[in-house]
């Protein structure tokens, strides 16, 4: 048996390992203290350690067993409703979530997750109130600054934004993050003080990788609001850079997958499955391709729901098809039918939770152009909008903009063009067998004759005419995309070849594209 002070004295280099990320070590040598004492922080440690590593299922168990000996331990119900938020289970994450709440109604963890939670299911107003509720309790809380902070700047309130974005920097000036989200919503001067400050930080050796990526995309903001463009590119540049070097980025592994798909789908035969009850419109094509302005102005329609970019494609593909290594052609999957049936049924679920109406129902991840194949056969009667653009603004636009997500391919313009070069042939590829279900939407065309184009975009999705689809910029819906601010606007041709006054910083970019 573990005296008290034996057993902290573990725990606290236990601790240390997970805070210098050594998970690994972290959960064999949580396993082997659990055996000697069930001591209710190891349970959370190894929770901890595994959702590190991504590993959200095992999480998930190792909290199941620990409520059994705890069954009011706040701190388990917390991280076991952030185990089934990461796997997509939010009813059950709730679940857990309120549970926790019911014992300490003041626990400013469960409020932010809750919070987070109803985020991602598009409750805007129950995540402010939960943030809310987490800043009456303290306000100094950086974490909840910011997220309402990133709330009101989708939803198009930027004077909120800003005010509790300056809040966090005045919580931890070093917050680079809140820099550059504060970058996003202001227009610069050279005499701006934020501008100013975040020059002086940029030389802090203090600052991290993490942190100093961050204000160099703030600058480069800055630099292109004041048409300094020079410096605008050296810190676009430089934090693509830095942050290529955090990702060890390697463009050929994604050549690979594509490669892999177009194999398993190279002899397709049709497949007669159940036809979804619900009508899907899949938005898609590459980033800063013009697919925010595409679901703003569907989504404008009084018989459409906008539902933004979504995980559970990618999700339900990995878990059904793509993990597996020695995936067949199509046609020869094992138990294929029961798959595809399974596929409609569990991501006709997941969105109804975000939206339970008969409305058509539009997802519009970018990245889903890879699945096109998959979409066609677990959807039938879908709709699916490509969305083409000027391949240099493209790229140029992916380039200078930040994202949160997993876009590493945006941080190098040779990896961008090479991208690019792999979404034109596998649409090429898909156009083989499915182009009747596909329509191009040229961005150029739509903001050069917005009537007509939205007319015929409205046609192809079998949608009776509204002009509220005319009015996209009056659509108060969240956009969470970097183009929160440009698809609230009406439509205007100032981005097309927006990447000209960067002309001659783009060769390699430019040389390296096959289009």
């Amino acid at each position: 048996m573990l005296s008290n002070a034996e057993l902290k004295k573990k725990v606290d280099r236990i601790t240390n390992k997970l805070k210098v990320g050594l998970f690994d070590e972290v959960i064999l040598d949580t396993k082997a203290l659990l055996k000697k004492t069930k001591h209710p922080i190891l349970f959370n440690i190894l929770s901890l350690a595994f959702q590190s590593k991504g590993e959200f299922d095992n999480s998930a168990e190792i909290m199941r067993d620990a409520l059994q000996l705890s069954p009011r331990n706040v701190l388990h119900l917390n991280n076991l409703g952030i185990s089934y938020h990461n796997l997509e289970k939010f009813a059950d994450a709730e679940k857990y979530f309120l549970k926790g709440l019911e014992l300490d109604p003041s626990y400013i963890n469960i409020l932010n997750n809750l919070g987070n939670l109803k985020k991602d299911l598009n409750l805007i107003n129950e995540s402010i109130n939960y943030f809310k509720k987490s800043l009456a309790i303290n306000n100094n809380i950086l974490e909840t600054n910011f997220n309402l902070a990133t709330i009101y700047q989708s939803s198009g309130e930027f004077q909120k934004s800003r005010d509790h974005l300056k809040k966090a920097l005045e919580i931890n000036p070093n917050f680079t993050e809140g820099d550059r989200a504060l970058s996003l919503i202001t227009k610069y001067d050279e005499n701006n003080e934020h501008f100013k400050n975040m020059l002086k930080k940029v030389s802090d050796s203090k600052l991290n990788d993490h942190q100093i990526h961050q204000l160099h995309f703030g600058l480069g903001k800055c630099y292109e609001d004041i048409k300094d463009y020079e410096n605008a590119f050296f810190h676009y540049n430089k934090g693509n850079s830095i942050k290529k070097k955090i990702t060890n980025y390697n463009v050929q592994e994604d050549i690979k997958k594509f490669e892999k798909i177009k194999n398993v789908f190279k002899n397709y035969k049709n497949l007669k499955i159940k036809e979804n009850k619900r009508k899907i419109i899949f938005i898609l094509g590459m980033p800063r391709s013009g697919t925010s302005l595409a679901e703003q102005v569907l989504s404008s329609h009084n018989n459409v729901f906008g539902g933004g970019e979504l995980p559970f494609i990618p999700s339900i593909l990995n878990k059904n098809f793509l993990q597996d290594r020695s995936l067949k052609t199509f046609n020869e999957i094992n138990d294929l039918e029961k798959k595809l049936n399974l596929s409609q049924d569990y991501y006709l679920s997941q969105i109804s939770l975000i939206n339970n109406s008969e409305k058509l129902f539009s997802d519009k991840t970018p990245l889903n152009f890879k699945y096109i194949g998959f979409l066609v056969s677990i959807f039938p009667n879908l709709k699916i909008i490509n969305c083409k653009r000027n391949p240099v603004d493209i790229c140029w636009s992916n380039f200078k903009n930040y994202f949160g997500g997993a876009l590493y391919f945006s941080n190098d313009l040779e990896d961008l063009a090479q991208y690019y070069n792999q979404y034109e042939n596998i649409m090429k590829f898909w156009k083989k067998y499915f182009s009747n279900n596909i329509y191009d939407l040229n961005y150029e065309k739509l903001v050069t004759n917005p009537e007509e184009e939205i007319k015929n975009l409205i046609k192809f999705c079998e949608l009776n005419w509204d002009p509220n689809c005319l009015k996209h910029y009056e659509n108060k819906r969240l956009i969470k995309t970097v183009s929160f601010n440009q698809a609230r606007k009406p439509i205007y041709k100032s981005a097309i070849k927006s990447s000209n006054v960067y002309k001659k910083y783009l060769d390699k970019l430019v040389k390296n594209l096959n289009f």
